[in-house]
């Protein structure tokens, strides 16, 4: 498969736009291993082959198991993650799929009892902005594989 065209070079100034959003999620306070792991759990979801090996790299480079990164797409039969990953990986699939209609009241309550608002919300920004990428990244083709994540040999 051809990459159709980089957004990077054709739309700069969108692209840059797109990397400002990451960096405020990256920067709100949310722990780090937790925001990959939903990035990759929403990547799955829509089936963003790019985005899926970016963050499934920078999710091991920031401490997953071999363990959990295999079950991800499969998290609620699976151990070794924490009640406020579940409960991120819900709001996640939550604000992902939104194929059969709105997120739900109960979505939002499961996410409050873990959340607080500041949270949920950056939470939210960053479901949004991840999704926005695997969209991106689908549309043109982006070939998944050359990815490195930060300070890492794989």
């Amino acid at each position: 498969m051809k990459q159709r065209l980089s957004g990077k070079d054709v739309t700069p100034a969108g692209y840059k736009a797109m990397l400002d959003v990451s960096a405020a999620v990256t920067k709100s306070g949310l722990e780090e291993l937790l925001l990959h792991l939903v990035y990759l759990r929403s990547s799955q979801i829509n089936g963003c082959a790019f985005c899926t090996d970016m963050h499934w790299k920078d999710a091991r480079q920031a401490g997953a198991t071999e363990q959990q990164l295999s079950l991800v797409a499969c998290w609620r039969e699976s151990p070794g993650f924490s009640v406020r990953e579940r409960a991120a990986f819900a709001w996640a699939e939550a604000v992902t799929d939104l194929a059969d209609g709105h997120v739900s009241d109960a979505a939002f309550e499961d996410a409050r009892k873990r959340f607080n608002e500041g949270e949920l919300a950056n939470l939210t920004l960053a479901v949004a902005a991840i999704n926005a990428w695997n969209r991106i990244a689908i549309s043109f083709r982006m070939t998944p594989g050359a990815y490195k994540a930060a300070g890492s040999a794989h």
